[in-house]
């Protein structure tokens, strides 16, 4: 049994939000109705306005010559890009992902003077385990929708009834509608203590953590705090690099020779990554200003620059249009543009860097139940002798046979079967 202690007056704002309320939200404004403990609910409305302006400035693009090579050495291609970007000014309606947004239990509460964004769904199973799950870069609530049904209401999808979950899913400070932070120190490990806070605020007080990328870190964060409550964590990139592993690639050594097998192919793959695919990040590590303004003033520049990661860490052999539509990828695109958090969710790598953590740096989580589903596509295929020494407490690990960074956008299925797996053990053990 999973305690909560949801007040009639929660119960009631709940089910409001459930049948989706009149209230709406702009891009920057947030018109929303206060409720008990501040908690406010809320519907997305983008102004007509901001979409008529980006299709004109789609169509107003100057755009570069094509590459001098035949492959994705030198970026994006042009003849990837302009297709997606023509249908995004032409055929692509923002108001069918709003709409899909808008079904979805949403509201925003006021944590450490700053606004943040989530969606609740409460399972139809009273027993179900509360589950706090954390999008990254270049993610958002939209590359998790396809697994809310699956995970809330196991019995539609195949599952059992001890299988669902209560989601709480947050939007990351200077992301989506979440408020963008107008000091420093909202990094990752300051967004862990306000998305637990969180938690309790809904009456959580026990409750499982889950993320990749960002949100990976973030469920780390937690479990290395170990706070009164946090049953275990769940990770689809988990950081389990050696410190002295990760100073032979940070200084681009070859793989050291006492390397098992699995190590030394992580480590080629993370070298690769380190030394072909580390710019995106060293420029927003160091100045997400300068690459901001590119990305608050040029749709086409966001757009390439999210669409490259897209092909990088799908599982697709560099086409992601193998596994994501146009659609879905410009969905993802479109709720950074319209939001105008290209520069404000960049933050967050400066953010994370001047705390001296890193997405693959070993944390050391001794108590803690940990469970891990490394993805084929991933950055880089963490073995289970690193994860061994990072996971004081290692409840579960598999390696699955496909999908990549965005796991749960590109194998909804998949994913949503690892979940349930990594978990299960807790449920059996309350």
């Amino acid at each position: 049994m999973f305690l909560t202690t949801q007040s009639p007056t929660r119960r009631d704002l709940l089910s409001a939000a459930a049948a989706v309320g009149a209230l709406s939200v702009m891009p920057s404004v947030l018109r929303a109705e206060t409720s008990e403990k501040s908690i406010r609910r809320f519907r997305i409305s983008v102004p007509e306005e901001a979409i008529q302006d980006l299709r004109r400035r789609i169509a107003a693009t100057r755009w570069p010559e094509m590459e001098t090579v035949s492959d994705r050495t030198q970026g994006v291609q042009l003849r990837k890009l302009k297709p997606l970007v023509e249908h995004w000014g032409t055929v692509y309606d923002w108001r069918k992902v709003e709409a899909k947004l808008n079904k979805i239990p949403q509201f925003i509460s006021e944590i450490g003077g700053l606004d943040i964004q989530f969606a609740h769904i409460r399972s139809p199973h009273d027993d179900a385990m509360p589950l706090l799950m954390t999008h990254g870069w270049p993610g958002s609530i939209i590359e998790l929708l396809k697994v809310i049904d699956p995970l809330t209401n196991p019995t539609a999808h195949g599952g059992r009834p001890e299988d669902a979950f209560h989601l709480v899913l947050p939007t990351m400070p200077g992301y989506g509608f979440s408020g963008k932070p107008t000091t420093t120190g909202w990094g990752p490990a300051e967004m862990a203590s306000a998305f637990h806070d969180l938690m309790l605020r809904l009456g959580y007080q026990q409750y499982v953590s889950q993320g990749g990328d960002w949100g990976a870190i973030i469920s780390e964060l937690l479990a290395v705090k170990a706070p009164k409550g946090l049953l275990g964590i769940h990770v689809n990139m988990p950081g389990t690099v050696p410190p002295d592993v990760l100073r032979h690639l940070r200084n681009f050594d070859p793989v050291p020779e006492d390397l098992l097998e699995s190590e030394s192919d992580a480590y080629n793959r993370l070298l690769h990554f380190y030394r072909d695919g580390f710019g995106y990040a060293a420029m927003m590590n160091q100045s997400p200003q300068t690459i901001g303004y590119a990305l608050a003033d040029s749709p086409v520049a966001m757009a390439a620059y999210f669409y490259d990661k897209f092909a990088e860490w799908t599982d697709s052999g560099g086409e992601p249009e193998k596994v994501l539509t146009y659609d879905e990828m410009l969905d993802a695109i479109s709720l950074y543009w319209l939001t105008n958090t290209g520069t404000s969710s960049s933050r967050s790598y400066w953010e994370g860097a001047r705390t001296g953590g890193g997405p693959f740096n070993a944390f050391d989580i001794p108590s803690v139940p940990v469970a891990v589903s490394v993805f084929p596509a991933e950055i880089y295929r963490a073995p289970r002798t690193w994860g061994e020494q990072s996971f004081g407490n290692l409840i579960y690990w598999n390696e699955v046979e496909k999908g990549g960074h965005f796991a749960a956008w590109e194998q909804p299925e998949l994913f949503t079967a690892e979940i349930r797996a990594g978990f299960r053990s807790l449920r059996q053990s309350i």
